[in-house]
Formats: structure tokens, C-alpha cells, sequence
């Protein structure tokens, strides 16, 4: 008897397919694809207006909460349209930069309130357009999308984009409004084309984003201008690049602050780096560093890159109470890029000669230059017992790297005759490279940091 002729098996049809196997391969579909299938046919129409499929995209996208929804008391999906219907443009932005807002909020509320006062509430679509009009120039979708959030802040002190204090220079950069940006908009040479986004009251300080790709830039970096002070056109300005992006710059930014990155002092963000491996134990004394670079004291030509630390010196608590102990004296090995070493010797630190017991802190911020763009200190501390006076012994300063942020050198520097002088740009690193500025150190008890105005003394 012959086999029976193979059938050829019928096509599967989603529209046969049960309702739930068909809710579950909808749910793995993005917004747009889901919103697509309502134009396919009837069934998937009505399965994909389940409720619940929006739900994820509500709070993937928008951070919408239930708390929110019950509010609104609107479906999910209806919240997701009438949401994209306004913020739509910014949907590849807006999650991120309202999660780094909403973070950057709870942790100042809680550490320092009073700045949360001074946050402006969100612009409109129409203001941003606006804006763009008056200065000619297309702003930055993630930008915009971020002053759809937060319209910046008010010129105060304590700026929300952190502060840096010396003891005869202070630095406090707020985060500019749109409309203090775009009067602030540059066109002459130089600055083309670039858009202030932070200001510092006391030394007029900028960071700045390209609009445009001119004058060397990369379109939307992010930069402290530097003037080169050896070009013969005032048009030439040098570069300390901190971002390459806005939601780049400040959604990291954010994340140094809420993770502790940069430590709160009285009320203000302090842009201090500390690296977790800048920490040295000796006996119960631990020293640890953090440094910061300070663009507006350093530039490029000549090279003269400024740096602080902050020192932090800490007896366990542990400790017996005849370990209490006073700071004599300071040993530093100062170290160039180009493996130049220079030693220094001093008494005490800032002036004072400290006392250390268990459970004390004592703290000091103090500064240094170099001629190349990196360099880095070490040292050690000196310390006599205070219960056996004739017992002294050391506590070393851990291996703290300092290195200048990535620059770029101005185009306008080979103009009128600028060329001639390049041969020999870099003379001055033959000169004295760095320098112990301990006779400058601003003491910092218990965290008290003042917030003096004017430049640092080693300019003054």
C-alpha cells in the first residue's frame, strides 16, 4: 500500500495565535513597533492598547511612577502619548538627564538644601525655540532636553556646578539659565559660535559649548577658555576640554557628586578628586589626598598648569590615648613629567603645627605648580610623641598624580607671525618647575572652609 502524500503544513497566523502568547511577544516590542501594530489589524489593535504593554515604556522612558499615574488618573498609555506628544524629540535623552536631575536633588536636599532653592523651574518648548532664533544657532537636542527639566539657576553662591577656595582665590560656577546663556552667546573671534553654560561671580570663569564646529572645536564640546598669552592675536584662545557633550558633562558630573566623588563642604560641592589608592597608613595614623586642577590659574602658553590638594590626616579612634601626637615637619619629592625632581623641607604645615589624638581630623588644602602637564608628589610627615617628647618617628604622604585635562592649542595662534614663536614655545620648562607652596596653605579646621575673593597668592 503506498505512504500517504506528505501535507504541506498551513501557515501560522498571529491573528490565530491565543491572547497571551500574543500580549508576551508584544511586550518585548519598543514603543514604536508598538504603536505600529495598531495599524495592522483589528485584533492587534486591541491588543496592543492593553494597558499594561505601556506601562514599561512609561517608566523606561519618562520615569513615570504609579504614584504619578494615580494622579494623573490616566491610563498608561495615554500618559505615554501625551507625554511624547511634548517631549517626543528628547525621548533618546530625557530618562537619563531626569534620573541625573531627580539624583542630583535627593542628595542635595539632604547634604545641601539651601541650593536646591535656587533651581529654576523648566522652560517651555517656545522659549527654547526662541533662543535659537536670537542667537542664529540649533541648541543641542539633550540641552534642551535638559532645561525642559531645570531652567538652570539663579546667579548665587554656592554654584551647583562646584566651588574650589584658596586662601586669596575662590571659584563658585553656577549653572547659567537660557536666557543668561544666550546673552552670553559668543561671536567674536576666538569664541566663535559658543554658548556660556556655567559663570563664576568672583572671576568671571566660563565653561563654554561649541555650537558649531569652528576655530578647531568639535561641535558641542565643552571647554574652559585660555587665552594664550604668548600669540601676538588676542583672537588666540586655548582650550581645557570637560566634556564632549552636554548630557556627557553633566549627567557625569552628577555622578562624581551623589557617589561622594566630590566631598560637601559647608554647604558646597568642592571639585576635589580623590583616588582611592592616594591613602597611606602608618602605625594609627592614616593620610589621604585628593587634588583638583584649577583651569583659570594655568595655561597652556607657557605652560603653567595649577593644582591643589587637600590633605586629610586621621588618628584611629582605636588608638591609646599616649599615641597622641604633633606635627613638627614636611618632606616633599616633587616629581615632573620629564622626571625632573625637586625636595622640599619645611616646618610645619599652613603654619601650625598640629596636634593629633585618636579619633582626630585635621585637614589643609595647599597648591602647586608644574610646567608639564603632569606631575606628582610624595612625601612625609615628621611627628613627635607628646606623652615621650624625645620619640619622633614618620607618616608617610601617599603618591598623589596630578595631570592637566586634554587641551587644544588655537588656530589663530599661527596668525600674524605666530608661527615664528612656536619653535620655541615650550622654553620656559627649562625654568623651575614646581613649587611647596605650604607658606600659602589655607588651614581647614573642621572642614571650615572661608570663600575669599581674588586670585591665589603665588599671582599675587
Amino acid at each position: 500500500m503506498a505512504a500517504p502524500l506528505d501535507m504541506e503544513p498551513s501557515a501560522l497566523s498571529l491573528e490565530l495565535l491565543p491572547t497571551d502568547p500574543l500580549l508576551l511577544i508584544l511586550s518585548f516590542l519598543d514603543y514604536r513597533d508598538l504603536m505600529s501594530c495598531c495599524y495592522l489589524s483589528r485584533r492587534l489593535n486591541q491588543l496592543s492598547s492593553h494597558d499594561p504593554l505601556w506601562k514599561r515604556h512609561c517608566k523606561k522612558y519618562w520615569l513615570i511612577s504609579e504614584e504619578e499615574k494615580s494622579k494623573r488618573n490616566q491610563s498608561w498609555k495615554a500618559i505615554f502619548i501625551s507625554t511624547y506628544s511634548d517631549l517626543g524629540r528628547y525621548i533618546r535623552y530625557y530618562a537619563t538627564l531626569k534620573k541625573a536631575w531627580d539624583d542630583l536633588e535627593k542628595y542635595l536636599g539632604q547634604r545641601c538644601p539651601r541650593m536646591i532653592g535656587s533651581l529654576k523651574e523648566s522652560v517651555r518648548e517656545e522659549d527654547l525655540d526662541a533662543v535659537e532664533a536670537q542667537i542664529g544657532c540649533k541648541l543641542p537636542d539633550d540641552y534642551r532636553c535638559s532645561f525642559r527639566i531645570h531652567n538652570g539657576q539663579k546667579l548665587v553662591v554656592p554654584g551647583l556646578m562646584g566651588s574650589m577656595a584658596l586662601s586669596n582665590h575662590y571659584r563658585s560656577e553656577d549653572l547659567l539659565d537660557i536666557d543668561t546663556a544666550a546673552g552670553g552667546f559668543q561671536q567674536r573671534l576666538g569664541l566663535k559660535q559658543c554658548l556660556p553654560l556655567t559663570f563664576c561671580i568672583h572671576t568671571g570663569l566660563s565653561q563654554y559649548m561649541a555650537l558649531e564646529s569652528v576655530e578647531g572645536r568639535n561641535k558641542y564640546e565643552i571647554f574652559y577658555q585660555c587665552p594664550d598669552q604668548m600669540a601676538r592675536n588676542p583672537s588666540a584662545i586655548d582650550m581645557f576640554i570637560t566634556g564632549t557633550s552636554y548630557l556627557e558633562w553633566f549627567t557625569s558630573y552628577v555622578n562624581k557628586v551623589v557617589t561622594g566623588g566630590y566631598p560637601i563642604i559647608r554647604d558646597q560641592i568642592f571639585r576635589y578628586v580623590h583616588d582611592k589608592e592616594c591613602v597611606a597608613t602608618t602605625g594609627d595614623i592614616t593620610v589621604s589626598v585628593s587634588t583638583s586642577f584649577l583651569p583659570e590659574l594655568s595655561s597652556v602658553h607657557p605652560p603653567h598648569y595649577f593644582f591643589t590638594y587637600r590633605i586629610r590626616i586621621e588618628m584611629s579612634k582605636d588608638a591609646l590615648p599616649e599615641k597622641a601626637c604633633q606635627l613638627d615637619s614636611r618632606y616633599w619629592r616633587i616629581t615632573n613629567a620629564k622626571g625632573d625632581v625637586e625636595e622640599v623641607q619645611g616646618p610645619g604645615v599652613v603654619g601650625e603645627f598640629p596636634i593629633i589624638s585618636p579619633g582626630r581630623v585635621y585637614e589643609y588644602t595647599s597648591c602647586t605648580t608644574f610646567s608639564t602637564t603632569s606631575g606628582y608628589m610624595e612625601g612625609y610627615y615628621t611627628f613627635h610623641c607628646l606623652y615621650y617628647k624625645d620619640k619622633f618617628f614618620n607618616v608617610t604622604i601617599p603618591r598623589f598624580h596630578m595631570v592637566c585635562p586634554t587641551f587644544k592649542v588655537s588656530t589663530a595662534r599661527m596668525v600674524s607671525g605666530d608661527a615664528e614663536t612656536n619653535h620655541n614655545e615650550y622654553a620656559v620648562d627649562e625654568e623651575e618647575d614646581s613649587t611647596d607652596t605650604d607658606e600659602y596653605e589655607d588651614r581647614r579646621r573642621v572642614l571650615d572652609i572661608p570663600a575669599p575673593s581674588g586670585r591665589c597668592p603665588r599671582h599675587t
